[in-house]
């Protein structure tokens, strides 16, 4: 557990998110390595720029400590979930209690590189999010944005995670173009997974509080975690046809 000082800027808030996520993740799940295997993916096809970066809806930071073991640098890390924080395993990066719409002049400009990994998904007004998260991105940084892919998937899951919506490729260029950004590069990922993400919507049928987030990431043992993780690999990427989550960089137009 990470034991350095957060920096409290901003009031108590509350978030749209459910803290039993944070009870049955770990950096060994195959969800969570997966998807820094998409990141790796898109950095090779637009590489990171130098300067700072930080994490914006950091959580308990599994990717933050990825990226850091990957380049050897701080990742700083904002959130408003103080539950969260308090379990960040990152080393070497700052942490923050911050409300980005507080837009402390400190951090005008301040990072190159800005992840938001499965945060929109959570925020109703998404378009005044970006336009803050923007705030705090030098005008040649790059934007680095996972979230939860199709509709068709949306699932009682989704519903105790806090999410407000499941994105398509054509609606989140839609969110680019209204924040005056332009998307780089972009892939749909996990599209081996789409059938247990139906089956997934099936079994949560008329379960929304937090034990449809226990049922729905948990696994029961490490060979079928092995086994998930062998089979999220089987897909090339980019792919543009399906998947059940959708990655993308984007810079400002």
């Amino acid at each position: 557990m990470n034991t350095t000082h957060i920096t409290y800027l901003s009031p108590p808030t509350a978030v749209h998110m459910a803290n039993a996520w944070f009870d049955v993740s770990s950096l060994s799940h195959f969800w969570i390595k997966r998807r820094f295997e998409v990141l790796r993916h898109l950095m090779v096809q637009v590489p990171l720029p130098n300067g700072r970066a930080a994490e914006i809806g950091c959580g308990n930071g599994f990717l933050q400590v990825q990226l850091e073991e990957l380049l050897g640098a701080p990742i700083d890390g904002f959130d408003l979930n103080e539950e969260a924080l308090r379990r960040n395993q990152a080393n070497l990066g700052d942490l923050y209690h911050y409300n980005v719409h507080q837009r402390h002049d400190a951090f005008r400009g301040r990072y190159h590189t800005i992840f938001l990994f499965d945060v929109i998904e959570h925020i109703r007004e998404e378009d005044e999010f970006i336009e803050s998260v923007l705030f705090h991105l030098s005008q040649g940084g790059r934007l680095y944005i996972n979230v939860p892919a199709f509709p068709f998937l949306w699932s009682g899951y989704d519903v105790a995670d806090g999410h407000f919506r499941r994105y398509t490729a054509g609606m989140l260029h839609s969110l680019a173009s209204r924040t005056g950004l332009e998307v780089l590069h972009w892939t749909y990922w996990g599209l081996p997974l789409v059938p247990l993400l139906l089956m997934r919507k099936i079994v949560l049928r008329g379960k929304v509080d937090e034990s449809a987030v226990r049922q729905g990431f948990n696994l029961p043992n490490a060979f079928l975690n092995k086994l998930l993780l062998r089979l999220s690999r089987c897909e090339r990427l980019p792919q543009s046809m399906c998947g059940t989550s959708l990655m993308a960089t984007l810079k400002r137009r």
